[in-house]
């Protein structure tokens, strides 16, 4: 159960040992809350945490309000911009709303990491600097890279991992989780232990889930996430539009659907006696399901079915206020009807949909970003699943 959708652990001897010490484990994640909302690539990691508290161990969710000030250099080819205090309290907010959503809050541990951190004084963090090296943080691949490049590496990411690091000291953790992204700062734990005393913590690393687009890790940032607190009709329907390739790695990290049924849809799509179309609604049904319950699954399948298969609309469509003022002489640019609609993020991209074709109002397909007549009840949609009604207002 706990080898299932990881990618690493280091060590699976030394997580044998520590099992075998029959006590409850402290089993660390932290979660930077640099966004407001969690994705379906964040839940594998706080459904690995899930499994561990389902066996009897203590599920420690640590929120970095303090880290997130610093900001996590992983993976980045530039400094961070950093979030001012309040985007911190307002996205750690919206975390605590989430993660009952897959842990059982009765039984989590959650705790903020400036508790330890921010009453640290500048002796203690001249001291707590003196455990590690330059030379060793220069080690990690984003750093080593901008330093080939020229690039500027600030101080205060350098002290990034070290924050991290004394996480896994101040609880005292048995198991880190987290993505394979966060090796380097994860490995800092171990080492931080070690020079601390402690016994050194177990890392478990998950992979990071491809977004939407198939290529690059799923990010809110990139536009490119499911969020598991998407509507069931878009959750399904989203899952709906991932890459044929993509289908296998989603049911093995997001669903749980046994491995072994996992591996047979996989052999059959390799035979070709299974159709990609109905393995991949099994796996919206299967995630939906995971996060919303059989019966919301059920009718976003036949929502589904109804809207993207028969062509009709969506039983329910959005109302989006226009005033008046906005409609001058009962028209407006269709650019900027679908950016006052919330279709589309800006003008230029709403030309691009446009000009690819992917834009009607009721029903009838738009020809070229020009003046249209805009009513009240106008349904406009963009592509296959973003509706809007008109709803005109003083």
């Amino acid at each position: 159960m706990l080898r299932r959708g990881t990618a690493e652990v280091i060590s699976e001897d030394a997580l044998v040992a520590k099992l075998e010490q029959h006590r409850p484990l402290r089993v660390k994640l932290g979660l930077d809350p640099t966004a407001a909302d969690i994705h379906l690539g964040n839940a594998i990691v706080l459904q690995k945490l899930r499994q561990f508290q389902d066996l009897g161990h203590e599920a420690i969710l640590v929120i970095g309000d303090f880290t997130t000030l610093i900001g996590d250099p992983s993976g980045r080819s530039e400094t961070r911009p950093q979030l001012s205090r309040d985007d911190v309290e307002r996205n750690a907010a919206t975390y605590r709303d989430q993660y009952s959503r897959i842990l059982d809050p009765g039984r989590t541990r959650v705790v903020f990491n400036s508790q330890w951190l921010a009453p640290m004084k500048f002796e203690d963090v001249i001291r707590l600097a003196g455990r590690a090296t330059v030379h060793r943080l220069l080690e990690r691949d984003d750093f080593a890279k901008r330093y080939r490049e020229h690039l500027p590496i600030h101080l205060h990411e350098l002290l990034y991992p070290l924050c991290q690091a004394y996480d896994s000291v101040a609880l005292q953790a048995d198991v880190e989780l987290g993505g394979t992204d966060q090796k380097f700062n994860n490995l800092m734990g171990r080492e931080l232990q070690r020079e601390m005393g402690q016994e050194p913590q177990v890392v478990v690393l998950t992979p990071l889930l491809p977004g939407l687009d198939g290529v690059q890790k799923m990010s809110k940032s990139l536009g490119n996430a499911i969020g598991i607190t998407e509507p069931p009709n878009e959750m399904y329907a989203k899952v709906m539009s991932i890459a044929d390739d993509l289908m296998i790695p989603y049911f093995e990290y997001c669903t749980l659907v046994p491995l072994d049924e996992v591996r047979a849809l996989e052999a059959a799509l390799r035979r070709g006696t299974e159709h990609p179309r109905d393995v991949k609604q099994r796996l919206a049904h299967a995630i939906t399901a995971r996060h919303w319950g059989e019966a919301a699954a059920d009718a976003a399948a036949a929502e589904f079915t109804r809207v993207f298969r028969e062509r009709e609309r969506p039983e329910e469509i959005r109302d989006a206020a226009l005033s008046r003022a906005q409609v001058r002489n009962g028209s407006m640019r269709l650019s900027h009807l679908l950016v006052a609609l919330k279709l589309a993020p800006s003008n230029t991209e709403a030309r691009r949909l446009i000009d690819q074709g992917g834009v009607t109002l009721d029903d009838a397909r738009a020809k070229g970003d020009v003046d249209v007549p805009v009513r009240d009840g106008l349904v406009v949609r963009v592509g296959r699943r973003r509706f809007a009604k008109v709803l005109l207002t003083a």
